[in-house]
C-alpha cells in the first residue's frame, strides 16, 4: 500500500463469504441496485433456528425464539441460572456474547467491542475499517497495531463470537424480509458528525450539501434526523440499503441500542446530503 493512501477496499480483499465481491458491497452502484446478502454456510448449518422462526407470527415472537437459541447454543444465560450455573469450586468464565459487542458499540464505537464488530465485518464482507480511534491509513502504523490488539483480544473475541454475529446478520435480514416486506430496498437514514477524521471525503462538499463519503465499515445511523442532530453539528442524509443492515430498532427487544433508533450497518461509499445544524 503506497504511503499516504486512503485506504480502498477492493485493493485489500479479493473474498468474502457472501459471494459478492468486496469493491461492489462497498460501492455506489451497490447502493443503487442492493442484491441480496448471505453469508455463506449460515441458513444450512442453522436450519433448526431458521424453522423455528417460521412458526413465529411476529417480530417479539420471533426476537424471543433468536435469544433463547443463542443463550443455549453459546452458553450465554447468565450466571445463577440452571443452565448457566457453574459447578461447586469452579469460577465461570466469561463467555463473549453478540449482545455484549452491541452493548459496548453503543457507547463507544472505538471500544475493543467496536473493534471486534468491525473485525467480524473485515472477515464476512471484505471491507477493511477506515478508522478505529484513529485513521487507519497507512499499515504498519501504530493505529493499525492498536486496532489489530483489540479485534484479537481473548477478551471479547472468544466463544465462536463470529458466529454469533453471522447469525444475527441472518436474523436481520429474515425479519426484515418476513415482518417489514414492504420496506423496499433502501432506507433514509442520516448520521450526526463532528469529527471529520471518521469520514473520508471521495467527492463534493459537505457545504455544497451533496458529497460523495467513504463511511468506517461498520457505522451507525439513526432513523430520527432530530436525533442525529444530538451527535454533531453536521447532519448527513443517506439512502442506506436494507441488505447492509446488522441491527435495526425494534430486532430485539431491551437491546441497549433499541432507544436511540439507531441502525448498525455496513459501510462503504455513500451519497448523502449534507446539512449544518
Amino acid at each position: 500500500m503506497d504511503n499516504g493512501m486512503e485506504p480502498d477496499p477492493q485493493h485489500w480483499y479479493s473474498t468474502n463469504l457472501v459471494g459478492v465481491p468486496a469493491g461492489l458491497v462497498s460501492s455506489l452502484a451497490f447502493n443503487e441496485h442492493p442484491q441480496t446478502l448471505n453469508i455463506a454456510g449460515v441458513r444450512e448449518i442453522y436450519k433448526g433456528l431458521f424453522n423455528l422462526l417460521e412458526e413465529a407470527a411476529d417480530l417479539t415472537t420471533a426476537a424471543s425464539i433468536f435469544r433463547h437459541y443463542m443463550e443455549i447454543v453459546f452458553g450465554l444465560l447468565p450466571p445463577g441460572s440452571e443452565a448457566g450455573k457453574p459447578s461447586r469450586g469452579q469460577q465461570r468464565r466469561f463467555c463473549s456474547s453478540y449482545l455484549k459487542l452491541l452493548e459496548g458499540w453503543g457507547f463507544d464505537a472505538n471500544s475493543p467491542q467496536g473493534a471486534v464488530l468491525k473485525g467480524w465485518v473485515e472477515s464476512r464482507f471484505g471491507l477493511i475499517p477506515t478508522y478505529h480511534k484513529a485513521p487507519l491509513t497507512r499499515f504498519p502504523s501504530p493505529a493499525w497495531v492498536g486496532y489489530l490488539e483489540a479485534k484479537f483480544s481473548s477478551r471479547y473475541h472468544n466463544n465462536s463470537i463470529h458466529a454469533q454475529l453471522d447469525l444475527l446478520y441472518e436474523f436481520c435480514q429474515w425479519a426484515i424480509r418476513r415482518f417489514h416486506g414492504d420496506a423496499g430496498e433502501r432506507k433514509t437514514l442520516w448520521r450526526g458528525i463532528n469529527c471529520a477524521d471518521e469520514h473520508i471525503l471521495v467527492s463534493g462538499s459537505l457545504r455544497s450539501g451533496d458529497c460523495v463519503v467513504r463511511l468506517n465499515n461498520l457505522v451507525s445511523f439513526t432513523t430520527s434526523r432530530a436525533r442525529a442532530e444530538e451527535f454533531g453539528d453536521w447532519i448527513l442524509e443517506a439512502q442506506v440499503p436494507i441488505v447492509k443492515f446488522l441491527f435495526f430498532p425494534g430486532l430485539l427487544s431491551g437491546a441497549t441500542l433499541a432507544g436511540e433508533g439507531e441502525v448498525i450497518a455496513l459501510g462503504g461509499l455513500y451519497q448523502v446530503k449534507a446539512s449544518y445544524v
